[in-house]
C-alpha cells in the first residue's frame, strides 16, 4: 500500500454532519480523508478552549521579553519555591519509553519515517516543527505517512524505482511526534475566523486518526513539546491534551510528552514544567540549538553577552555544560528521563580523513552527555546511530541512568546566563550568512531540513545564525579578530558575493529562491527589533 492510499479508521454517524465554525482555506486531494466532520469538531472544541489563553501566554512572552531588553535577567521564581522544594514525582515512565539510548529525528515524509523507523534507533521523533517547512502538502503528506506508519502498512517509490517498506513492527523505532510550538498558526484552517495554533493541529489530526490503535499496543500515543518557556505554557498543553483525551475517550494520562528545555526562561522553571505535567510527562530535553538561538534572544540588547560565532558555542562551554547537568539532576530527582542533545553531523562519503574528525567529536560529545548521566541522545543521520549507541551501550549497559541524581551538581542563577568567551572570525561571519540564506530558500521551497557543510540545518541551527547576525549588527564595536567593523556595509558585501560563491543554483535545495532568501535575510538584519522567529515572516510567503 502506497504512502498516498491507505484506508483511515471507520467513524460514527457524525461524520456526515457539517462543522460550523471551521473553514478550511485550501481544497487538496485527498484532505477531506484526513479532516473529516469528527475531526474538524474536535479542532473546533479544541481551539475554543485553548486560544484565548495562548494568545494570553503569547503576550507574557512579549512582556518577558520587553523585561530583558530593558536590562532584566531571568531568574528562578521566588512564587513556586515550594514546587522545586517538594517531594514529588511524575507518573511512571512507560515499559516503550524505558530506554531511550538513541532517538533519531527528521521530517514527515514517508521516505523519512519508514527510514527513521527502521533504521535500530530506539526511538524516532517525527518533527512538524523545525524539520518540516508547513506547507499544506507537507503537512497533509506527514499526516498520511504517520497514519500508514501506525497501520504497519506505509509504503513508498522513489522517482528512480526503489521501494521502501517498513520493518515488522517489534523491529522498528517507538514513534514520538513533535507538533508546532505555541507561537506558530496554521492559517488553511480557521475557526471562528482566525488561525488555529499549528501545534493543536498537529496533534489533534495524529490523535484523531492514530490514538487508539497506539493505546491498543501501549504506544501512547508519545509526543515532544517543544519551545515552552514558562511552567504556564506546560499546563495549557496538560488542558489541550486532557482535552483530546476526553474527547476521544482515552484514559486520562494517556498520551505521554517529553518536553524540549529549548529556551533559556525555561531552564530556570524545570521542577515547574515537570510539576504541570506530572501525570503525562516522561522526560526533558537537552535542545541545545534552540537553546543557543534562545539565548540570543533573550539578551538580543544585552552588549555583555555576546556571543562568540556559532562553531565556538559548544556543550563545554560552562553555561550550557550548567544547563545540560541542572537538567540531569532536576529530571532524575522527579523520576523523569535526561534526553541529551543533537549530534547534527552527516557523512562525508568523499574524505575520510575528515568524515573521522567529524565521527571522533560525536563520539566525544557522547561520552560527555552518558557519562553526565543523560539517559540518551539525538541524531539527525542514521550512520550516527551506531557511533552514539556503541557509547551508550559501553557506559549504559541498563535502560537508563534514572539513578544517577547528580547531588554534587549546584548551579546558580548566574551560572545559566554567563555568556562564552571566543572570536568572530570572517569564515563565521560569512558561514552564518551563507547558512541562512540556504536554509531560508529551501525553506520557503518546502524543505525544512537541509545538509550544509556536512550538518543537517534545521530551523533552530538557521535561528542560531540569522540570530548572531542581527545582535553583532546592532551592538556597538563588534569586530571580526581581524578588526574588521561588522557592520551593514560588511552584510553588504557578503551578501553581493553570496550568490557567485554558491555556483549553480539549481544543484541547491531552493536553489530558485536564492535571491527571494536574500533579500529577507537583509530586511530582517536591518529591522529594528530581532524578530522573534524567523519562520514567522517566512510562512507568509508559503502556500
Amino acid at each position: 500500500m502506497s504512502a498516498t492510499a491507505f484506508a483511515l479508521p471507520p467513524r460514527d454517524a457524525r461524520a456526515d454532519r457539517p462543522t460550523p465554525g471551521i473553514a478550511l482555506t485550501t481544497n487538496l486531494v485527498g484532505q477531506d480523508a484526513l479532516l473529516p466532520p469528527g475531526a474538524l469538531a474536535l479542532l473546533v472544541s479544541l481551539h475554543r478552549a485553548i486560544e484565548p489563553a495562548r494568545q494570553a501566554r503569547l503576550a507574557a512572552r512579549r512582556e518577558r521579553q520587553a523585561f530583558f531588553d530593558a536590562g532584566g535577567l531571568p531568574d528562578f521564581r521566588e512564587d513556586t519555591r515550594a514546587i522545586r522544594d517538594g517531594d514529588w514525582t511524575v507518573a511512571p515512565v512507560p515499559t516503550a519509553l524505558q530506554d531511550r539510548r538513541v532517538e533519531i529525528t527528521g521530517p514527515v515524509d514517508p521516505k523519512m519515517v519508514i527510514n527513521a523507523l527502521n533504521s535500530g534507533a530506539k526511538v524516532f521523533m517525527a518533527d512538524f516543527e523545525d524539520s518540516t517547512s508547513p506547507t499544506w502538502q507537507n503537512l497533509l503528506t506527514g499526516q498520511r505517512a504517520l497514519i500508514g506508519a501506525v497501520q504497519g502498512d506505509l509504503a513508498f517509490t522513489a522517482e528512480n524505482g526503489k521501494q521502501y517498506a517498513l520493518k515488522p513492527q517489534d523491529e522498528q523505532a517507538v514513534l514520538l511526534v513533535r507538533p508546532r510550538g505555541w507561537h506558530l498558526d496554521e492559517k488553511h484552517v480557521l475557526i471562528d475566523g482566525a488561525p488555529i495554533a499549528g501545534g493543536l493541529f498537529d496533534i489533534a489530526v495524529f490523535a484523531w486518526h492514530n490514538a487508539r490503535a497506539l493505546q491498543a499496543r501501549d504506544r501512547g500515543p508519545y509526543f515532544y513539546l517543544p519551545k515552552l518557556q514558562s511552567m504556564e505554557e506546560a499546563a495549557l498543553w496538560e488542558t489541550a491534551l486532557s482535552h483530546i483525551e476526553a474527547a476521544l475517550g482515552l484514559p486520562h494520562g494517556q498520551m505521554k510528552v517529553t518536553v524540549l528545555i529549548e529556551t533559556l526562561p525555561a531552564v530556570f522553571e524545570m521542577h515547574e514544567i515537570l510539576h504541570a505535567l506530572r501525570e503525562r510527562i516522561v522526560g526533558l530535553n537537552c535542545g541545545r540549538w534552540d537553546y543557543i538561538f534562545s539565548y540570543l534572544k533573550t539578551f538580543r540588547r544585552h552588549a555583555d553577552k555576546v556571543l562568540p560565532e556559532r562553531g565556538q558555542v559548544t556543550m563545554t562551554q560552562p553555561f550550557l555544560k550548567a544547563y545540560s547537568e541542572l537538567l540531569i539532576q532536576t529530571c532524575h530527582r522527579r523520576g523523569a528521563h535526561a534526553m541529551g542533545g543533537m549530534a547534527a553531523q552527516i557523512p562525508i562519503n568523499n574524505d575520510e580523513a575528515a568524515n573521522e574528525q567529524a565521527l571522533a567529536r560525536v563520539r566525544a560529545d557522547k561520552l560527555r552527555e552518558v557519562t553526565a548521566g543523560h539517559d540518551g541522545t539525538w541524531v539527525a543521520h542514521p550512520a550516527l546511530i551506531p557511533v552514539a549507541k556503541a557509547i551508550f551501550d559501553e557506559h549504559m549497559p541498563q535502560p537508563n541512568q534514572r539513578g544517577v541524581l547528580r547531588e554534587d551538581v549546584t548551579v546558580t542563577r548566574d551560572d545559566l546566563i554567563r555568556p562564552s568567551t571566543g572570536t568572530i572570525t570572517r569564515a563565521g561571519f560569512e558561514g552564518n550568512v551563507e547558512v541562512c540564506v540556504r536554509y531560508l530558500a529551501a525553506w520557503l521551497d518546502g524543505n525544512g531540513c537541509v545538509p550544509i557543510h556536512w550538518l543537517m540545518e534545521d530551523a533552530a541551527t538557521a535561528e542560531i545564525s540569522r540570530a548572531q547576525i542581527w545582535q553583532w549588527l546592532h551592538t556597538p564595536d563588534v569586530h571580526l579578530c581581524d578588526g574588521t567593523q561588522i557592520d551593514y556595509a560588511l552584510l553588504q558585501r557578503t551578501l553581493a558575493a553570496l550568490p557567485a560563491k554558491l555556483g549553480d543554483h539549481s544543484r541547491l535545495p531552493g536553489g530558485e529562491r536564492i535571491s527571494e532568501a536574500i533579500a529577507l535575510l537583509d530586511a530582517l538584519s536591518h529591522a529594528d527589533e530581532l524578530a522573534d522567529f524567523l519562520t514567522l515572516p517566512a510562512y507568509d510567503r508559503i502556500d
